[in-house]
């Protein structure tokens, strides 16, 4: 080959890989614009927003954390959890008397509330906390997690607060049979797996045990009918069953007693 055919095939493999180039821009280019045509809702960016800017959402609670210390209140029990405690705040709102502190954040998994255990839990100096997490860590709400990732979360807490002279109690994670925001998940046999785990980690950390599955569940481990919106988040009557079940351990903190 002489030196003119040389630099013409070089000239035509430059442009050969030029149109690649190009058409595989043009091609990421279109994925780009067509992913862009479906708009999130101004609930799912504010979302975004929030688990950048504040992962464990430490300013939802803050002024009133603020606002119990300056008064002086020493709370009995500081309820700390997701969706599950916050709806029992909202719909139960009379069981929640001014020393028994809902710390319940929406959509919540154990690594943002092992953030929050000191602003949120330790700092008002309470008698007892109740711990009850994991339905969104089995979720993905956060990210793939495996079941002791969990479990040690919410042992991270419990150990935290002991050392803090706090009882702790820990909740089960109540039943359910799917998750409407995640309806690719089939959770029951996992929430049994991991209240196992959990009911094994309070008897090594003389925690009280506070077993809601057992008294909330069908026997396929989903939500018993009628007691909860959506076969995860209880209604009034599921959590006058949550009650019923918490009551002698709350008797018991409330009097002073282990």
């Amino acid at each position: 080959m002489d030196q003119s055919e040389s630099m013409r095939g070089s000239r035509l493999y430059r442009r050969q890989a030029l149109a690649a180039v190009a058409g595989a821009a043009g091609w990421l280019m279109a994925g780009t614009a067509g992913a862009q045509t479906t708009p999130r809702s101004e609930a799912e960016l504010a979302r975004e927003r929030q688990l950048r800017d504040d992962f464990p959402n430490l300013a939802r609670y803050a002024e009133d954390n603020a606002r119990i210390v300056a008064a002086g209140i020493r709370p009995t029990i500081v309820f700390m959890g997701d969706s599950i405690t916050e709806g029992w705040n909202r719909l139960r709102p009379e069981f929640f008397t001014p020393r028994r502190i809902c710390r319940g954040i929406s959509g919540q998994t154990t690594p943002q509330m092992v953030l929050r255990m000191m602003p949120d839990v330790i700092a008002l100096r309470p008698m007892a906390v109740h711990i009850m997490a994991g339905t969104n860590d089995i979720a993905g709400n956060t990210g793939p997690m495996t079941l002791a990732q969990s479990r040690d979360n919410i042992a991270a807490m419990a150990i935290l607060a002991k050392a803090q002279g706090v009882r702790v109690l820990i909740g089960s994670v109540p039943p359910a049979a799917a998750f409407r925001w995640r309806p690719e998940k089939r959770p029951a046999n996992d929430i049994v797996a991991l209240n196992a785990m959990l009911r094994a980690l309070s008897r090594r950390l003389g925690a009280d045990w506070i077993d809601y599955h057992a008294a909330l569940a069908t026997p396929e481990g989903g939500m018993r009918e009628g007691l909860a919106r959506d076969g995860v988040h209880p209604l009034v009557a599921g959590y006058e069953v949550m009650e019923r079940v918490l009551a002698p351990h709350l008797a018991r903190v409330e009097r002073g007693r282990r």
